[in-house]
C-alpha cells in the first residue's frame, strides 16, 4: 500500500530501478522524470544536489535527486563529482589504468536530496572498499564493475541487485532520506 509519492529526477534507469526497490520497504511510491538536471562546477556532492533540486522542484511536487561519485584516494578523490564525466571520457579501463600501481583503496558516496515545498532533506550513504585489477560483472552500471565494497569478494556488478542495495552508498542514502520522508507523513 503506497502512502507517499514522490519523483525521481534523473537520466539514469538503474537508479531509477534501485530507488523504487528501496522506497517500496517505506510505502513510497517513485514515478520517474527523466530529466538531465544542470550540475555547478564544485568539489561538493552536495551542493550538487542543493542545484538539482532547485532545477527539479515544482511547486506541490516533492521531488528526489541523487548524485554519487567515486573517490580514488591515491588520486586525491578523483574522479569524484566528476565520475560521469571520467566515466563518460576515459571509462572503466581508463581510471584503471590511472591508478595502476597506487594503493586501490577507494570510496563511493552519495548524497540524495527531497524537496517539498519549503521542506528540503539532503542524506548521505559512504561505502569504502578498493579498485579491482579488472572489469568484473554485468550488473549495475557507472563503476560496480571495478569497485569491491570492504569485506566483500565481488564488485557491486557481481552482487544482485538486492545484495548492491542493502551495501551500497546510494542504498544507505536513499533509506535515510526514505526513513525521513516517511517520517514526515507520520508513518
Amino acid at each position: 500500500m503506497v502512502t507517499v509519492d514522490v519523483t525521481f529526477v534523473t537520466s539514469n534507469p538503474g537508479k531509477v530501478a534501485e530507488v523504487r526497490r528501496i522506497f517500496s520497504d517505506f510505502d513510497i511510491g517513485v514515478r520517474w522524470s527523466r530529466r538531465e538536471l544542470p550540475e555547478p562546477q564544485s568539489d561538493r556532492l552536495e551542493d550538487v544536489v542543493r542545484a538539482k533540486l532547485r532545477a527539479a522542484h515544482r511547486p506541490g511536487q516533492a521531488v528526489v535527486v541523487e548524485d554519487s561519485g567515486l573517490f580514488v584516494d591515491a588520486l586525491r578523490g578523483f574522479p569524484g563529482v566528476y565520475s560521469r564525466f571520467a566515466l563518460d571520457t576515459i571509462g572503466l579501463e581508463g581510471v584503471l589504468r590511472v591508478a595502476k600501481g597506487q594503493i586501490r583503496s577507494a570510496r563511493f558516496r552519495a548524497v540524495a536530496g527531497f524537496r517539498r515545498g519549503r521542506t528540503e532533506i539532503l542524506t548521505e550513504g559512504e561505502v569504502r572498499g578498493e579498485l579491482s585489477g579488472r572489469p568484473k560483472g554485468t550488473g549495475g552500471f557507472g563503476f560496480d564493475p571495478i569497485f569491491i565494497p570492504a569485506g566483500e569478494r565481488e564488485t557491486f556488478a557481481q552482487m544482485s541487485a538486492e545484495g548492491k542495495d542493502a551495501l551500497s552508498h546510494r542504498g544507505l542514502a536513499m533509506r535515510s532520506l526514505a526513513r525521513r520522508i516517511a517520517a514526515l507523513d507520520g508513518k
